[in-house]
């Protein structure tokens, strides 16, 4: 019955969350130069240049740049535009 249990946790909250992940992380991986981007303070811009673990972002109306984490980058909004 344990094992059970553990089989529909694993397949409803582990394994949908890893798929996240990975696709998150692939998703990062993927940034360059010229791709728009929402990040998870709710700014959104293009990206100027890639680091190793920061970005610098351009971020309208007056084009400041931002150097800001990979990881607070939530959306690439580029690639969506392209699907459509």
């Amino acid at each position: 019955m344990m094992v059970a249990i553990f089989a529909v946790f694993y397949l409803l909250l582990i394994m949908p969350q890893q798929r996240r992940q990975k696709k998150w992380q692939a998703m990062l991986s993927q940034i360059k130069p010229g791709d728009k981007v929402i990040t998870s303070g709710g700014l959104t811009g293009a990206v100027m240049s890639v680091k190793d673990d920061a970005v610098v972002l351009r971020v309208p109306p007056d084009n400041i740049k931002m150097e800001v984490t990979r990881s607070s980058i939530v959306t690439l909004t580029t690639q969506e535009g392209a699907k459509s």
